[in-house]
C-alpha cells in the first residue's frame, strides 16, 4: 500500500460552511457509497457546497451532495444527487436530532477526505450566521491582515511604520 492510502488524504473542504455558519461541534462520519461514486471521490469530482444533513429516525442521511457521475461509468452510473446515509454511533445520532429539534440548529458537512483508503465527512452542527456577523467576521479578518503587514514592515525595516 501507498503511504497516500494508509494517512488522510483530503478530498473537499466546505469553506462557505465556515462563512454562513457558526460550527459548534464536529463528528467524523463513515459514507455509504456506491462504486462509481468512490471512482468520482478519488478523482475529486464532489460538491458539498450546498448540502446538508438530516436525521431521520435512526439513521442520518446527507442530502444535495453531488458527486459527479464516473466518466467510465456504464449505465450502473450511481445518481449524482441521491441522499446518502452517513454512518455515525446511535448516542451521536440522538444527540443532533435532539441539538437540531431546537430552532436554528442544522448539520453541515465540513469536509470530505479518505481516512485509510476510506470516505469521511466530517459534519458540523451549525446556527446561521446573520448577515451583519459575516460582516464582523471580515472585517476582523482584515483587520488582523493589516496588523501582519505592519508587523512584517517594521520587522524588515528595522523600524516601526507610521501608516
Amino acid at each position: 500500500m501507498e503511504k497516500a492510502t494508509l494517512s488522510t488524504k483530503k478530498i473537499i473542504e466546505n469553506r462557505r460552511a465556515r462563512y454562513d455558519y457558526n460550527l459548534l461541534e464536529r463528528y467524523e462520519a463513515g459514507i455509504v457509497l456506491q462504486g462509481t461514486e468512490v471512482k468520482s471521490l478519488r478523482a475529486g469530482k464532489v460538491s458539498i457546497r450546498d448540502s446538508f444533513a438530516r436525521v431521520e429516525g435512526d439513521e442520518i442521511f446527507l442530502y444535495d451532495l453531488h458527486i459527479s457521475p464516473y466518466d467510465h461509468g456504464n449505465r450502473e452510473n450511481h445518481d449524482p444527487k441521491r441522499p446518502r446515509k452517513l454512518l455515525l454511533h446511535k448516542r451521536e445520532i440522538k444527540k443532533l436530532y435532539n441539538s437540531t429539534q431546537q430552532s436554528g440548529f442544522t448539520i453541515v458537512p465540513t469536509r470530505m477526505y479518505f481516512s485509510r483508503g476510506i470516505a469521511k465527512v466530517e459534519i458540523a452542527l451549525a446556527t446561521g450566521k446573520r448577515e451583519y456577523d459575516k460582516r464582523e467576521a471580515i472585517k476582523a479578518r482584515e483587520t488582523q491582515q493589516t496588523i501582519k503587514t505592519v508587523l512584517k514592515d517594521s520587522a524588515k525595516n528595522g523600524t516601526p511604520s507610521h501608516h
